[in-house]
């Protein structure tokens, strides 16, 4: 068995909202529609998928406790061009997210910027000169 990750799912307030930030604000290919208890959506690589938070926790265990905050975790957006890091953070505002990091020349040499999106999730846009993308369009490592 190869080590993989598959699926991410984000605890989220209202699914609806986010069905609307990342199909219709991101532009994520799915097949959900609001009302949907869960939606999935598709990526070039990893799935992404929105649960209610406070069910997500549920299934998790009874001793799992919905938190809100960072969590130590961040989700990334790897750009070819430099100037699509800009482009994304814009689409990211326009749909309803909120600008952390305002794209900038970072200390391992790329370009980069945050948003987070309704829930708090915060995602990176990066580019690097060095950054390499597969067939697929997968970051190659």
């Amino acid at each position: 068995m190869e080590p993989r990750i598959t699926l991410i799912t984000l605890g989220v307030a209202d699914v609806d909202r986010s069905i609307r930030f990342y199909r219709d604000g991101l532009g994520f290919s799915t097949s959900a529609k609001e009302g949907d208890p869960i939606a999935f959506f598709a990526t070039a690589g990893v799935r992404l998928a929105v649960y209610p938070l406070d069910k997500l926790a549920e299934d998790i265990g009874p001793g799992v406790h919905a938190a809100k905050g960072f969590s130590g975790i961040t989700l990334a957006h790897n750009v070819r061009r430099k100037e699509q890091v800009a482009e994304v953070l814009a689409l990211a505002a326009r749909a309803g997210g909120t600008i952390v990091k305002p794209a900038q020349d970072v200390f391992w040499g790329g370009y980069s910027g945050y948003f987070a999106d309704p829930d708090g999730y915060f995602w990176e846009v990066a580019w690097a000169e060095q950054f390499q993308f597969d067939a697929n369009g997968m970051l190659v490592i």
